[in-house]
């Protein structure tokens, strides 16, 4: 079993790091190894609504100047995927939603990919946002037919300073929950 936790922020070492990182912990006490990406150390073009990964259906997009295909090769190697964002202008960054969109387009053009992979999202906000956010997310999540397991509460926490995110008992035990019902759900599954 392999994870892959996909970091949406463009700041580095932030909150949604964070929380990623400590997904990836309990993934790895589990007996499930992870990688981090940070998409703050590439570049993701948005979607262009072009079609051709629909009439090539060789698991490409037609957009070949950016990281996209080195980061979407890694999604399909992985067997559970977990995004995180933090809440930018009331939504999901930019950067995450570029992923997400020209992936789950590519992997449905060839068959749904990503067809009952595990993962889940996880949103950090300031203030509020974060339900939204999570909820952005994980529609991608559920139209790319995979499996997503439940928590304690949504994967949410607040953090608004570097390091703020800490000090949020409760958001970082949830997520913790989380990765935990992921190995759960893995060793359940395997």
């Amino acid at each position: 079993m392999k994870a892959l936790a996909i970091c949406g922020s463009p700041r580095r070492e932030g909150n949604t790091e964070f929380l990623l990182k400590r997904a990836l912990q309990v993934l790895e006490k589990g007996g499930i190894s992870g990688e981090l990406v940070r998409l703050a150390e590439r570049r993701i073009e948005p979607c262009t609504a072009c079609g051709i990964c629909r009439e090539r259906k060789d698991r490409t997009c037609s957009i070949e100047h950016d990281d996209f295909h080195e980061v979407f090769e890694q999604m399909q190697a992985a067997d559970i995927i977990i995004t995180g964002s933090p809440v930018y202008f009331g939504s999901a960054t930019p950067q995450i939603m570029a992923l997400l969109d020209r992936a789950g387009y590519v992997s449905r053009a060839n068959g749904n990919l990503f067809s009952r992979k595990l993962g889940g999202p996880v949103a950090v906000a300031r203030r509020a946002g974060q339900n939204f956010t999570f909820g952005q997310m994980l529609y991608w999540y559920l139209i790319n037919d995979m499996v997503v397991p439940g928590s304690s509460y949504w994967n949410v926490a607040f953090g608004a300073g570097p390091g703020d995110v800490e000090q949020d008992d409760e958001g970082v035990r949830t997520v913790e929950r989380f990765a935990e019902n992921l190995v759960w759900l893995a060793q359940a599954l395997g």
